[in-house]
């Protein structure tokens, strides 16, 4: 099996390196009110390039917070990317979702019994994007419930560092 050299598996993700912050918008849902938050965001290499981090926060304006990990590498045995990902929120870890690359958007599902949530990630004209969608059940489409548009902190490098905790 041929994998990857250190370094070179992340190469279409390196527009996303470095250090991010801007807002994340919630739609309204069953789970809660519509609201918006402050995200710091980082994603940087690790593992000899064969992996890139994804760590952020969000800042509620009550001050509270909540923060998320993610880990993208790629299947050596298929043309995915793989993102594992834990968050704040008190569930285990769920399995690494498939991701694919379509005209420089990340795309990604993540299944489980209840539902579909797609994540896609962008950077356009040095804006990040990262936008959510749900479909519960037998839903055919998917509804928008979450937006966070990001732009990279001046001087913030991607070389291995992480939001604060």
């Amino acid at each position: 099996m041929d994998r990857p050299l250190p370094g070179s598996a992340h190469e279409a993700l390196e527009a996303f390196l470095g250090q991010w912050t801007g807002t994340t918008q919630w739609e309204a849902t069953p789970w809660g009110p519509a609201r918006a938050a402050a995200i710091e965001l980082t994603f940087a290499r690790a593992a000899a390039g064969l992996a890139i981090t994804q760590s952020y926060r969000h800042t509620e304006a009550d001050g509270s917070s909540s923060e998320g990990h993610g880990v993208f590498t790629v299947d050596p045995d298929r043309p995915d990317t793989l993102w594992y990902h834990v968050n704040s929120g008190g569930l285990p870890p769920e399995p690494p979702a498939r991701a694919s690359w379509q005209e420089g958007v990340l795309t990604m599902e993540r299944r489980s019994d209840r539902g579909t949530a797609r994540h896609t990630f962008r950077v356009d004209d040095g804006v990040l994007t990262h936008s959510a969608g749900l479909r519960l059940g037998k839903a055919i489409e998917f509804t928008p419930f979450m937006t966070s548009v990001c732009r990279r902190v001046a001087g913030g490098a991607s070389k291995g560092a992480s939001v604060p905790a």
